[in-house]
């Protein structure tokens, strides 16, 4: 029989069910834009920017209280009239879907060369599920977020990443209430270490986590995210938070 506290199981499996809910939204993106991609491709032309506005009733759809920007980021040189571009929609100030425009015009000093990020490296490189941040956000919200995407695969070739946003105020708010039934300092770290929740100020979200005396990991399902827990015998102590730079800067 297993000993984790029951308090443990049941945060690990808050933030499981709490992202899942975010990748299914994900993967419904992954499989609308692979199948429009394959349909453009089938008429034997190359796809343009106009032909992912197929898209939008379907991200419009999903932008609500838990996703607040969603969208297909497509591999450069995917589309015919455009060597970089994003059918990115996102929650505007009235409460309506609004359209991210960042500048990606190839030539420009001022280009937004999305590939560098975790986000679009992760699935560009492999992953299944790729999980950025706390970040903050300048281009988009200017605030802190979590950014969740997967692979764009068409006949087994990568052509871009479907993602979605989540305020990381509002997945600490999902997931803050169960980490404080966790009678010890506990908190929720993203692949590289990243505190993204947590129910002590001694590890606040954006602090880098790299183990320690004392403390316990478990995974939170098939999500590279791992529940940190700590006895009276821990000790680490975390880094000093790092200012980051937003994965859509």
């Amino acid at each position: 029989m297993s000993s984790e506290p029951p308090a443990v199981g049941a945060a690990a499996a808050r933030v499981r069910a709490t992202l899942d809910d975010v990748f299914a939204t994900v993967e419904r993106v992954r499989d609308a834009s692979a199948r429009r991609l394959a349909e453009i491709r089938a008429t034997g032309r190359e796809p343009v920017t106009g032909d992912l506005a197929a898209l939008r009733p379907l991200l419009f759809g999903h932008l609500g209280a838990l996703v607040c920007g969603l969208g297909f980021i497509a591999a450069p040189g995917l589309l015919a009239d455009a060597a970089w571009y994003l059918e990115w929609w996102q929650t505007g100030p009235s409460g309506g879907p609004a359209q991210l425009l960042p500048d990606l015009d190839p030539e420009s000093s001022a280009l937004y060369d999305y590939t560098d990020w975790d986000w679009f490296t992760g699935p560009a490189g492999g992953a299944e599920k790729t999980v950025c941040g706390p970040y903050v956000d300048y281009l988009c919200s200017d605030e802190y977020v979590l950014t969740l995407s997967a692979p764009v695969l068409v006949g087994g070739v990568f052509v871009g990443v479907a993602a979605a946003d989540v305020f990381a105020r509002t997945f600490e708010n999902a997931i803050v209430p169960v980490l404080r039934e966790i009678p010890a300092p506990a908190f929720v770290v993203n692949a590289p270490g990243r505190v993204m929740a947590s129910n002590t100020a001694s590890w606040t979200p954006g602090a880098a986590y790299r183990g320690g005396r004392g403390f316990e990991t478990r995974p939170c399902g098939d999500l590279p995210l791992s529940l940190v827990t700590a006895g009276q015998s821990a000790s680490a102590r975390p880094r000093a938070k790092a200012t980051s730079r937003s994965c859509w800067e």
